[in-house]
């Protein structure tokens, strides 16, 4: 078990060998590293129901948990899926491993074309069993939440949508991260929090900026594929002012929060992973055209993202 353990925890691309097991094979091709992305908004939701006041239900808050990080699973695996069926993995020579170009659980053998589409499904269903349970708790003002979430990671990579093909990727991932964090306030206070979208804002911006620089290293394959996003629309030297720009808006964002009351001063050590985002931006505004020496850049762009989440809701807590 540890073999396989260590087999889904490092870096080297999977092959059929490194998994022996089934259970070995299907959690590792969810990427589960990465779905941490999905656990700090969660934790920022619950963070600013007890600032305002509101007790936890732990087993409610457990199972939000549990169905944000699910569902995160399912985007990854279908997106991996639909990534395959439009042959964007199989063109991408210039991925960054584990951070771009897919899981490559399919390109590479491990799992089926039809058991990466079965597993995103069931994963769905088991996020939706969830989600039912929850809305019967809390109210159907979730249900409208849940759909919206579930449409933006389905819709993110498959068609009819294909949102970040047609240049909304950028804008799905920032609304989806945006709903989790409401979502799970929402099933501890039964109230929507409007301040709380803002309050969230500067993370979802963070984490749009992850998809973001990701797209540069899978330009190329995106281009051929018909992927037509931003980074691909644009010449990479033009499309790295994007990030800066994004990582601005997150820093303007949270000291107009603070200024304004919403937040204490004592937020402003969230803004402290922003200097992370800074130093990615140099990265990319220098190397955009080589996109083999951005790993550096991905690295602080995800430390910088789970950075600012945690350490505001550390203040919240606090408060």
């Amino acid at each position: 078990m540890m073999k396989e353990f260590e087999a889904i925890m490092d870096n080297a691309e999977p092959t059929v060998a490194r998994f022996p097991t089934p259970f070995a094979a299907y959690f590792a091709a969810t990427r589960p590293p990465f779905i941490v992305a999905s656990v700090v908004p969660i934790l920022l939701g619950l963070s600013f129901a007890l600032y305002l006041g509101y007790p936890i239900a732990g087993v409610s808050a457990v199972l939000t948990l549990l169905a944000a990080i699910l569902l995160h699973a399912a985007v990854n695996v279908l997106n991996d899926y639909y990534d395959a069926l439009n042959g964007t993995d199989e063109l991408n020579t210039e991925r960054i491993y584990p951070f771009t170009g897919g899981s490559r659980f399919i390109q590479n053998g491990v799992l089926s074309l039809q058991q990466m589409r079965n597993f995103g499904i069931g994963l769905i269903l088991a996020v939706v069993a969830m989600g039912i349970y929850l809305i019967y708790q809390s109210g159907m003002e979730l249900f409208w939440l849940g759909l919206g979430g579930l449409l933006l990671g389905w819709g993110y990579s498959a068609p009819p949508l294909r949102l970040n093909s047609r240049g909304l990727g950028e804008l799905a991932v920032l609304a989806g991260f945006g709903l989790l964090p409401l979502g799970a306030f929402f099933v501890q206070s039964g109230e929507l929090s409007w301040w709380l979208m803002l309050v969230s804002l500067p993370s979802a911006l963070l984490t749009t900026n992850l998809l973001y620089i990701n797209q540069f290293p899978d330009r190329k394959a995106d281009i051929a594929a018909g992927k037509l996003h931003w980074v691909a629309r644009l010449t990479p030297a033009t499309a790295a002012w994007g990030y800066p720009l994004i990582a601005l808006l997150a820093g303007a964002v949270l000291v107009l929060l603070m200024a304004t009351g919403v937040l204490p001063w004592l937020a402003l050590v969230a803004a402290l992973p922003l200097l992370l985002s800074i130093r990615a931006a140099r990265i990319l505004l220098r190397y955009a055209g080589q996109p083999r020496k951005l790993a550096p850049a991905i690295r602080m762009t995800i430390l910088a993202m789970l950075g600012h989440g945690l350490l505001l809701s550390v203040v919240l807590l606090s408060g």
